[in-house]
Order: C-alpha cells, then sequence, then structure tokens
C-alpha cells in the first residue's frame, strides 16, 4: 500500500501519487499516460497531473490496481 508520507517530491498536489516503492515498470505511464510521467533522472514515475475528468479518474485507478508494487496511492491531500 502506497504511503503518502512517502510520496516522491516530484507529485503535483492532490488525490493521487507515486511513493518511492516505485520500480520504474512503466505500467501507469502505459495505462494513464496524461497523469503519470518519469523521472528520467531518478527512475521512477510520478504524478505530473491530476485527474480533470472521469476517463483520467478511471486511468489512474487502474494503474493504481495494477501496479506490481503497490507505489500508487489515492489517498493524498486534496
Amino acid at each position: 500500500m502506497a504511503d503518502r508520507e512517502d510520496k516522491n517530491e516530484e507529485n503535483v498536489a492532490g488525490k493521487f501519487y507515486v511513493d518511492s516503492q516505485c520500480i520504474d515498470c512503466d505500467l501507469c505511464r502505459e495505462t494513464a499516460p496524461n497523469n503519470f510521467t518519469r523521472s528520467d533522472d531518478e527512475g521512477y514515475s510520478y504524478v505530473y497531473k491530476q485527474p480533470e475528468n472521469d476517463d483520467e479518474v478511471a486511468q489512474c485507478r487502474e494503474a493504481m490496481e495494477g501496479c506490481p508494487v503497490e507505489a500508487i496511492g489515492e489517498d493524498g491531500d486534496e
């Protein structure tokens, strides 16, 4: 389960985030490319844009459910 106290610093403020458990597998970036991107310097994903519509929310939830290390959370700061 993702830990909002351990979020990657690049995450934009909001409900979804990626924490330091990320293994850079690319699943979230493929599932929700409008919301997740990669930190090339550090080698992990983060939320660069919070979802703005129902489709993006659904894609972020799908990415969260599919994350092999449970590094995506949905309980961040609103």
